[in-house]
């Protein structure tokens, strides 16, 4: 078996950000209970470590008691939360991925100048509710183009799209061109919301899904971006399945034929749940290791200014805690082996990976 690695893959900078955030949050609220609205991101590995470590997720910020601590999620809340939050005495710290509060500041901007707004994504996704949330008199979302049909316009020439920062760059384009069909005036945001992690994913797996005969995509049900990459594997052409973890593997998927797997990561999936994969299948299969390189990511985030603040009223330099995200180094303990030196480059041809390469 051929194995290759997309990159990239796995953790985003926001979620990487939220990740760490809720850990300096443990270490500077030492022997206090943290509490996380919502799940910090949506991957169960990562939600369970947290609860082992003390963390409790809760669906109401009413469920934090007054003057207590929580943690924003990285899909963002409505304004109406954190003033709940506000008036229950909170500690409330930040962890929206700032790519989502760019959708936040532009739905604020655009509701204040008198647009409708159309928010391209999935209703009932955290994510999209807090950004309806921001301005929900001028917000309608629209989840296909059969919804465009029902939409209540007031004025054709003051309409905008936004889109949620997580969907299929192809799911998003159907519903933009329709929306630009039925209202040839709608603006566009003043730049891609759908965030660049998303998007480079996506591409990674558009560009390479071909190569293979089988796609891998480690991440948890409810991730939206882990979804669409199985499901950009198969409009290319080649079968996907998504899964949690090693544990999830099955025999059957690797049936004649299946000679070269692809393996990826949703934005919140821990990289340490791909290279468990990566030893299955070395264990399992022989299967040797090649690097996908498609776009290269190196992303740097500071931490929330409140969390900063608290941080130097305790003698903590929070410069010395950024956030770093880059290609993970592959190595041999933890993949099962080291990666060949050929790198499997999408830009350097067409067709399956040929034997013995």
């Amino acid at each position: 078996m051929r194995l290759i690695l997309a990159n990239p893959r796995g953790f985003c900078a926001g979620v990487r950000m939220a990740i760490d955030v809720v850990d300096q949050v443990l270490d500077v609220f030492d022997g206090q209970t943290v509490y996380v609205y919502h799940e910090i991101v949506h991957n169960r590995h990562v939600v369970s470590r947290f609860k082992d470590r003390g963390v409790v997720f809760v669906e109401d910020v009413d469920e934090v008691p007054a003057g207590g601590v929580v943690v924003f999620s990285a899909h963002g809340v409505s304004p109406q939360v954190r003033a709940r939050a506000a008036a229950r005495g909170l500690w409330a710290i930040d962890a929206t991925c700032q790519l989502v509060t760019k959708v936040h500041s532009e739905a604020v901007r655009y509701a204040r100048q008198g647009y409708q707004i159309l928010l391209v994504g999935h209703r009932n996704h955290q994510e999209v509710v807090g950004t309806s949330g921001e301005a929900p008199d001028a917000i309608q979302v629209v989840e296909s183009p059969e919804d465009i049909a029902s939409l209540r316009i007031d004025d054709p020439e003051r309409l905008v799209y936004l889109t949620q920062t997580t969907l299929s760059t192809d799911d998003a384009g159907v519903i933009i061109d329709a929306l630009k069909r039925a209202f040839p005036a709608i603006k566009a945001p003043p730049s891609e919301d759908i965030c660049y992690a998303t998007t480079n994913r996506q591409h990674a797996v558009r560009e390479l899904a071909p190569l293979a005969d089988l796609v891998l995509v480690v991440g948890s049900a409810n991730s939206s971006n882990s979804v669409r990459l199985t499901e950009i594997a198969a409009n290319v052409g080649t079968p996907a399945r998504l899964l949690d973890d090693v544990s999830a593997l099955d025999d059957a998927w690797f049936g004649d034929g299946v000679e070269t797997v692809l393996l990826t990561a949703g934005a919140s999936a821990p990289e340490d749940l791909v290279a468990g994969i990566s030893r299955a299948l070395v264990e399992r299969y022989g299967a040797t290791i090649h690097l996908g390189d498609v776009t290269e990511e190196a992303v740097e985030f500071g931490l929330p200014g409140n969390l900063k603040r608290v941080m130097r009223d305790r003698g903590i330099d929070p410069e010395s805690r950024r956030i770093r995200v880059q290609a993970p180094v592959i190595r041999e303990a933890e993949y099962g082996a080291n990666a060949v030196a050929l790198t499997i480059s999408a830009r350097g041809g067409e067709g399956k990976l040929p034997r013995g390469a």
